[in-house]
């Protein structure tokens, strides 16, 4: 994320995983990583180009998430890449925001 030039602070709260039920993509276990950037939630392994464009499009949504752990994303790199989705998330359920292999958007 710093590197896309998104500053990262990162720190556990107390009481973190009620914070992550108010927040988190609905529906999903909970996840390692949530972080919140402005108005929206990110949840999981999101490439940091998914990230700026959600800020730049701004969408009328809650968040985005990449559910689960995919091979070769951000953050699980050394292995075989994977095809996933990036998905929106919020009041109107979710959709896709684009299918990543590694960080690239395909």
């Amino acid at each position: 994320m710093e590197q896309a030039g998104i500053p990262v602070r990162g720190h556990r709260r107390a009481g973190d995983d009620e914070h992550q039920d108010t927040v988190r993509y609905p529906d999903r276990p909970p996840v390692l990583h949530t972080a919140e950037i402005g108005t929206y939630v990110v949840e999981g392994h999101v490439p940091a180009n998914a990230v700026l464009r959600l800020l730049a499009e701004a969408p009328a949504v809650r968040g985005h998430a990449v559910p689960g752990m995919p091979s070769g994303s951000p953050g699980m790199e050394g292995g075989p890449e994977e095809t996933y989705e990036v998905l929106l998330f919020g009041t109107a359920g979710s959709r896709s925001f684009g299918r990543y292999r590694g960080s690239r958007a395909l």
